[in-house]
C-alpha cells in the first residue's frame, strides 16, 4: 500500500531528520514491526512483535531505498513497482514498512529533498489500512518537528485479526434486522430461486458440494510460475487475469 509524497515548490526536507522520525514511529507502533507466519503443524496464523534484540540491535526494522529518475516514464516504472512487486516485504521477518526516496536526476549530497524529489511510504496490506495513515501523518509531523513522540496507547497502530473479532461480535442486531426485512417470507420453506435444476417438493437438501480440479501438467505449471516471477506479479493476480480473459 504505497503513499507517494512530494514537497511544495521552494520547500526542503532533511533526509536525516526524516529517517530519525521514522525510527521513532516504527519503534512506537507494534504493527510496523510485527511478523506473520502460518504454523503448518498447529494450523494457526501466528503473529510476533519483532524487537531490536531480534535484529541484533541493528537499525533495520524497516527497508530504506534510494533511487533516481529523469523522465516521467522512469518515475512511472518506480511507482508501478512499489505497487505491484510482491517481493518488497518479508512478513516472516516483520519487514512490513519501507521508505523509498526518489531523487530527481541525482542523489542529494547535502541530504536535503527538494520539490522535484518524491518520498514513498509503503506498507504491507496485512498490517496497515487507509485510516491508519492519519495516525502515521500525525506522528510523522510530531517526530520530525520535535524529535520525540508521545506514547498514547489509544492511538497505537496494532495488527487486528478481523476474523477473530467478527466471531466475538454479537449478531443479535443483524438477526433482528433480517427477521424484520423477511417478516412476510415463509422462512420454513425453500425460496423459489432461478437456478438450473429445480428441486422436487419431496427432495431434501443434502448440503453436499462438488469440487472440480484441473491438472495443468508440469510444463504448463512451470511456465505459469516463470511468467509470474519474471513479471513481478503474484500467482493470484495471474490466475485472476486468465479467468477474466476466459470470461470476456
Amino acid at each position: 500500500m504505497p503513499f507517494a509524497h512530494s514537497l511544495q515548490p521552494g520547500h526542503i526536507l532533511s533526509v536525516k531528520q526524516l529517517y530519525q522520525a521514522l525510527q521513532l514511529i516504527v519503534d512506537k507502533h507494534l504493527s510496523l514491526h510485527t511478523s506473520l507466519i502460518f504454523d503448518a503443524e498447529m494450523h494457526l496464523r501466528m503473529q510476533r512483535v519483532i524487537t531490536h534484540e531480534d535484529k541484533n540491535n541493528k537499525n533495520n526494522m524497516f527497508s530504506i531505498i534510494e533511487t533516481t529518475y529523469e523522465t516521467h516514464e522512469q518515475l512511472y516504472e518506480i511507482l508501478h513497482d512499489e505497487k505491484r512487486n510482491p517481493h518488497l516485504f518479508d512478513l516472516a521477518q516483520g519487514l512490513v514498512f519501507r521508505y523509498h526516496i526518489i531523487y530527481y536526476k541525482q542523489i542529494s549530497s547535502n541530504h536535503l529533498l527538494s520539490d522535484k524529489d518524491l518520498i514513498i511510504f509503503n506498507f504491507h496490506l496485512a498490517l496497515f489500512d487507509f485510516p491508519s495513515m492519519k495516525v502515521f501523518h500525525h506522528d510523522l509531523n510530531q517526530a520530525y518537528t520535535t524529535g520525540q513522540l508521545l506514547y498514547d496507547d489509544n492511538n497505537n497502530l496494532r495488527y487486528l485479526d478481523y476474523a477473530v473479532i467478527e466471531q466475538q461480535m454479537s449478531m443479535t442486531g443483524a438477526s433482528m434486522f433480517w427477521l424484520d426485512v423477511l417478516h412476510d417470507c415463509k422462512l420454513d420453506q425453500p425460496l423459489s430461486l432461478p437456478f438450473d435444476r429445480y428441486r422436487l417438493s419431496n427432495e431434501h437438501q443434502t448440503y453436499l458440494t462438488t469440487s472440480i480440479s484441473i491438472d495443468f501438467g508440469q510444463d504448463l505449471s512451470h511456465d505459469f510460475l516463470i511468467h509470474a516471477s519474471s513479471n513481478n506479479i503474484s500467482l493470484e493476480q495471474l490466475a485472476f487475469a486468465i479467468y477474466f480473459i476466459f470470461l470476456f
